[in-house]
């Protein structure tokens, strides 16, 4: 059996505030295969975009990982010092999309020069990178002619675009897409996707952070749902999409609306993610979930294996919640009703 890419191994991450330790993201599991897509799905404020800056060593100058491990090709990379960092994993082996990456380009250099520092960081010689980037600017749908100009020069949907082929430009193994078409209209967010779903365009594995469960389930393999720095659930894209465990997982996919039952009314999830600090002894969806216990909040919930909806034992899915079997069998439950009443409609 091959070794994973990138494992995320107890993962804890803390930020420092005047009010105390705010923990951000807590005792997270999850890796990602080698040539495949990995979805990072949740509601803003539940610890995707902090586990994202924790992979490339860019938390915010008050954030520490606090605990546990984070490997790329086998090798711990959570304590690389920013030298190492550069010259061993970022643009090279790991690259990153931000959110408002459209910000992120420097405005008084050309692009072709912000090219040019970053394959020199990694030796690659200003010919070399040149003929690169123009490549790339074809294969995300920009004239080549146009990598001499100043970030000014593009529109929104360009500057994203300019993004993807500086993130491919040294070939990566592994690409982080944090909510990559943030503030687009709908048409630009198709064409960015377009590209982004070329595997073969891409050559790289994928980290797909979103608010949006719909586009995981339409463009990965695997998927992790989080909710208040806690993993929620982590299966393939497929086992959650028949088979959702959490209770999170099953109110926000039924939050989106679905082409098979155009008619059904969307759920609510009423409140916020909770702010978290030190340790976190409770399951964090327990204030929201209407199908919470007294014991849900006593202790924090180890992500275990489940069973399918057949019986057998999932070896990928996994489920935070001391519930889940009465959980599933609820919604298997509620999914019958549905059947037999639109036969009875029928």
């Amino acid at each position: 059996m091959t070794e994973p890419l990138l494992e995320v191994e107890d993962l804890t991450i803390r930020y420092e505030t005047n009010q105390g330790a705010v923990t951000a993201v807590s005792d997270a599991n999850f890796t990602v295969e080698s040539g495949k897509y990995f979805g990072l799905v949740g509601e803003s404020g539940c610890g995707k975009s902090t586990i994202a800056k924790s992979i490339i060593g860019a938390l915010d100058a008050n954030g520490q990982v606090t605990s546990g491990t984070i490997k790329y090709k086998g090798s711990e990379i959570q304590h690389l010092s920013e030298k190492e960092l550069n010259r061993r994993i970022r643009w090279k082996e790991i690259s990153f999309i931000p959110q408002s990456s459209m910000d992120t380009l420097d405005p008084l250099d050309r692009i072709s020069d912000q090219a040019i520092r970053i394959g020199k960081v990694h030796g690659i010689g200003e010919e070399e990178t040149m003929d690169r980037f123009r490549d790339l600017f074809e294969v995300v749908g920009l004239q080549p002619s146009r990598i001499t100009d100043y970030p000014h020069q593009f529109s929104g949907g360009m500057k994203q675009r300019v993004i993807i082929a500086l993130s491919l430009l040294l070939d990566p193994s592994l690409v982080i897409a944090d909510e990559p078409t943030t503030a687009l209209d709908v048409i630009m967010q198709d064409q960015i996707f377009n590209y982004l779903d070329d595997r073969e365009r891409m050559g790289a594995s994928m980290i797909l952070i979103t608010h949006d469960i719909s586009l995981v389930f339409e463009s990965c393999d695997h998927m992790a749902v989080m909710h208040g720095g806690q993993i929620a659930e982590t299966a393939t894209a497929t086992e959650i999409y028949d088979s959702p465990r959490h209770p999170y997982t099953i109110l926000l996919q039924k939050a989106f609306p679905d082409i098979r039952n155009p008619k059904r009314e969307l759920a609510v999830i009423d409140g916020t993610p909770p702010q978290l600090f030190g340790e976190i002894t409770q399951c964090t969806f327990a204030e929201r979930c209407p199908w919470a216990a007294e014991e849900c909040f006593q202790t924090a919930p180890p992500l275990e294996q489940v069973s399918s909806d057949d019986g057998r034992e999932s070896k990928t899915h996994r489920a935070a919640c001391i519930r889940e079997a009465e959980v599933a069998k609820d919604r298997r439950r509620e999914a019958m009703d549905q059947t037999t009443g639109g036969a009875r409609d029928n």
